[in-house]
């Protein structure tokens, strides 16, 4: 057991805990003024949902990850089944039914399905790249992402829908496609994005819209982009400190524990701690693009490049939305955003990458 933590990837595991650290910093600050929801209780729940989260990334570090190709089928079905069922028995919590009661906690079945959507496109894509052909593999997989993200859409929650494109887009992009698929799909990606604009609701049309123009609507839509471009922009180069950011302090920022975490961040930390967050997400991308090109197979490839594109997304989207430059979609940051099923789900994606990097060095000593 000893053998196997020495071969974890430390450097991608210290960037992640240092994340975790500021997350857990910032959320003891706006738990602490006791005008949050619950007080300290944020903050204490988070970090109970990090103890569980590091059980879990040590269970998945040291499993053999092949067994998750082999139960691949049954977890999207269970998946899919679950986000079925939370449209009937699932909780709503700011007009999105998502959530499904556990005592007293909440479990978000979309943050699951992330990774459950992962660890089926790596194995579908690696067990039919022969037998489908390109073609086949495409259609194949996108019907089977799509009733995915069908479930998703009908909560509603548009931005996890988004994501779980993202996954299955830069999965197939990555298995290895032709120009002539990759100029067919940019098309069709394009068509669909601007005929996609009637099915919006009209709270999304009006966050597209308020992303160009916020001050149309400064009470109603444009609101949370002006309080997070204003809680970015007043931190400065060191911050007000922790605890004395008026606009996360205050209560002006909206969801500022979840959706808007790197606006207290830059306010309370400054510059600098944004650039320091940014910093540890490119040094974790880094590792965890070097863990997928030295897999030793073709499914640990796909496993790792998977998990890499779901942290990446939801990393852009996110920064994207708190500085004002992409439209507010709910779209929490890994590891420092407050949310259970997210943080459990981010934990077990570090633990099935940093199981595939043990493999390899485990692998190489074989053959030495």
């Amino acid at each position: 057991m000893l053998n196997k933590l020495l071969k974890f990837d430390w450097i991608l595991l210290i960037s992640v805990l240092l994340l975790l650290g500021i997350g857990l910093l910032s959320l003891y600050s706006i738990s602490a003024t006791g005008q949050s929801n619950g007080g300290l209780n944020v903050f204490v729940r988070q970090c109970v949902f990090s103890a569980l989260g590091a059980a879990v990334m040590l269970f998945f570090a040291f499993s053999d990850y092949h067994y998750l190709k082999s139960y691949s089928t049954a977890i999207y079905f269970a998946m899919l089944f679950l986000l079925a069922a939370v449209l009937f028995l699932g909780s709503t919590v700011r007009g999105t039914v998502g959530w499904i009661g556990l005592g007293p906690f909440h479990i978000q079945p979309v943050e699951i399905a992330k990774l459950s959507l992962i660890i089926f496109l790596a194995s579908f894509i690696s067990q039919k790249k022969m037998e489908l052909g390109e073609t086949g593999r495409l259609i194949a997989s996108l019907i089977l992402t799509a009733a995915m993200i069908f479930l998703v859409l009908r909560q509603p929650d548009l931005g996890s829908a988004m994501v779980l494109a993202g996954i299955w887009l830069g999965m197939i992009l990555i298995s290895g496609i032709s120009k002539r698929t990759l100029v067919i799909l940019i098309l069709a990606g394009a068509i669909l994005a601007s005929s996609g604009w009637i099915y919006l609701g009209d709270y999304q049309k009006a966050r597209v819209i308020s992303l160009v123009s916020p001050e149309s609507d400064p009470r109603g839509s444009g609101y949370n982009v002006i309080q997070s471009m204003v809680a970015v922009g007043s931190g400065g180069l060191i911050g007000k400190g922790i605890g004395h950011g008026s606009q996360s302090q205050l209560n002006f920022l909206p969801e500022k524990h979840t959706d808007f975490i790197f606006a207290v961040v830059s306010e309370e930390l400054g510059l600098f701690g944004s650039w320091l967050v940014i910093f540890l997400f490119l040094v974790a991308f880094y590792r965890i693009k070097r863990i997928a090109s030295r897999a030793p197979d073709n499914f640990g490839y796909l496993l790792a490049s998977g998990i890499l594109i779901m942290y990446f997304i939801q990393v852009l989207v996110n920064i994207g939305m708190n500085i004002g430059i992409i439209p507010v979609t709910g779209i929490p940051l890994p590891f420092l955003s407050y949310g259970g099923s997210f943080l459990l789900t981010a934990f077990a994606a570090l633990g099935i990458l940093l199981g595939i990097s043990g493999r390899r060095e485990y692998s190489e000593e074989k053959k030495e």
